[in-house]
């Protein structure tokens, strides 16, 4: 029977166990040459090997290491000749042994680096993925590997303890990245001061400590006597130190629109949030005659309900009070009060039922009358001349002498626009001293130097104070204005109850049905008898 051409699998396998074993007897032939520790293999972090530990003290160590390497070859050799044939000694089958002289090469490498010996898997990678993880277990105990991680973990250690060598260079640039954000803080906060008054930023130049440079640059010259860092940063620019200074009109314009965009912003999160909204168009022309769109979007914010009841909330927890125990709440009629949905009343009856919400007699009986006002087209214009009259004379120092001179009794009082029964005092003026007011008035048409003025007070005196339909709603709003007005201060009173209240509302209530039947025929008598 001819020679198999082929190993058999039974040779293959007592070939195997021939060369690891031969492997693990060679395991650790190395170390009766050198002086070194076995942890070099397994913790490479911490012994913190050097490369120049890993050499041979001397040649002659050197020289010994090379010649047992050299025997262990020479033996691997011998060995294969031995056993197998010179036919099978080029078969692939011989890989383990050149894979067991690139294990032994790779220890060399380890112990005796240089700029030659690269590491294959670091520099040119690997596709035997068969024997991946030897390659990778080589080269995690490969000294490159090792002086590596040892380097990358000192610099973690020394960033994080801010101890690197251009710690000096990153002190600088964060001490000067601080001066920079500190001085546009300042310039930010006098441009949004300069732009929430509406006050002009320039001036005919743009220089400091000139004159007429304008109000921006005049507080930032303000803010550089008591402020170190706007000195400092003033000094650079005298000195010529720095060319971007953030103080030129391009700055400030560009500041003001990223405050505009940061506002438009938030207002449009706000719109969102609420859903529903209305839009407002106008257009006017400006100080250049050319035409300016205004957009104005309304939405319901329910924002002050919510924060009133959590003000409410903590105000009675600060006080150690339990709200549990409230059982009436008496507000205004807004609608952050009294909303039936996401009113404070109604937060607050979520939590307490017993809460018996009722809203305040005095400031629904001022909405009443303030609806009495606008509902009435002759009443809203009486109104408005009693506003003319009182402007006319308090806009001017010289024309309120001139109507003390002519009234002696009750002063002028403008009219209030929230407490409408408070309106009494500024009839009252007009009611019992019209006579006077208008000879004051006719004084001022007659002798005023500014023409506005005259046409103003001689319009009045003719047209309005003469006017009957003037005096009969001066006599009827002056007796309605006051019976309300007794009411509401009663009910303001410290020990007003409940029971007194009512019998008030209801004989107001007939005040106003008997003034409907009989009081109107009455103030036409009596004004024309004045």
């Amino acid at each position: 029977m001819p020679p198999r051409k082929y190993m058999s699998g039974h040779d293959k396998r007592i070939k195997k166990q021939k060369i690891e074993e031969f492997n693990r007897s060679q395991a650790g032939a190395l170390e009766k040459f050198i002086t070194c520790s076995r942890n070099i293999y397994s913790n490479k972090v911490q012994d913190s090997v050097n490369v120049e530990n890993e050499q041979p003290e001397n040649q002659e160590s050197e020289d010994l290491v090379n010649e047992n390497l050299n025997e262990n070859r020479n033996s691997i050799e011998e060995g294969e000749e031995h056993e197998y044939s010179n036919e099978n000694r080029n078969l692939n089958e011989n890989s383990n042994v050149n894979e067991h002289e690139e294990n032994v090469n790779e220890h060399e490498d380890l112990l005796f680096k240089n700029d030659a010996n690269k590491i294959q898997l670091a520099n040119d990678g690997v596709r035997d993925w068969r024997n991946l993880s030897a390659r990778l277990k080589n080269h995690e105990t490969s000294s490159e590997h090792i002086v590596n991680m040892k380097s990358w973990i000192e610099l973690e250690i020394r960033l994080r303890q801010n101890a690197t060598i251009d710690k000096s260079v990153e002190e600088q640039i964060n001490k000067e990245r601080e001066h920079w954000r500190k001085v546009l803080l300042r310039v930010v906060a006098v441009v949004k001061t300069l732009a929430k008054n509406s006050l002009v930023f320039r001036g005919d130049n743009e220089k400091l400590y000139e004159e007429n440079n304008g109000n921006f640059l005049s507080i930032i010259e303000m803010i550089v006597e008591f402020d170190p860092i706007m000195k400092e940063h003033v000094r650079r620019i005298q000195e010529k130190k720095i060319h971007y200074h953030y103080l030129s009109h391009k700055i400030q314009n560009e500041f003001i629109l990223r405050i505009a965009d940061e506002i438009k912003s938030l207002i449009i999160q706000k719109i969102k949030e609420a859903k529903y909204f209305s839009v407002i168009l106008d257009c006017t022309p400006d100080a250049s005659h050319e035409e300016q769109m205004s957009l104005i979007l309304r939405c319901v914010d329910d924002t002050p309900g919510r924060g009133l009841f959590e003000e409410l909330v903590n105000i009675l927890q600060e006080l150690k009070l339990d709200i549990g125990d409230v059982r009436g709440q008496w507000y205004d009629n807004g609608s952050n009060m009294k909303g039936k949905h996401k009113g404070v009343q109604r937060r607050l009856l979520e939590i307490n039922p017993r809460a018996f919400y009722t809203p305040c007699g005095c400031h629904s009986l001022n909405l009443a009358l303030c609806d009495m006002v606008n509902s009435c087209s002759q009443a809203s214009s009486f109104f408005g001349v009693v506003q003319r009259i009182y402007s006319l004379f308090a806009s001017s120092t010289k024309r309120w002498k001139v109507l003390t001179d002519n009234v002696k009794g009750f002063t002028l009082k403008p009219p209030s626009q929230t407490r409408w029964e408070g309106q009494v005092e500024s009839v009252k003026a007009i009611r019992f001293q019209s006579p006077d007011i208008r000879d004051a008035l006719i004084y001022l048409a007659s002798y005023s130097e500014d023409p506005k003025t005259k046409s103003d007070a001689k319009c009045l005196a003719t047209y309005e104070i003469e006017n009957f339909e003037f005096l009969l709603g001066m006599v009827i709003w002056f007796d309605i204005l006051n019976a309300i007005n007794k009411i509401s201060k009663i009910m303001q009173s410290e020990d007003m109850q409940i029971d007194v209240a009512i019998d008030l509302l209801r004989g107001l209530i007939s005040f106003f049905e008997s003034y409907r039947e009989n009081g109107f025929e009455a103030t036409m008598v009596e004004v024309q008898l004045e």
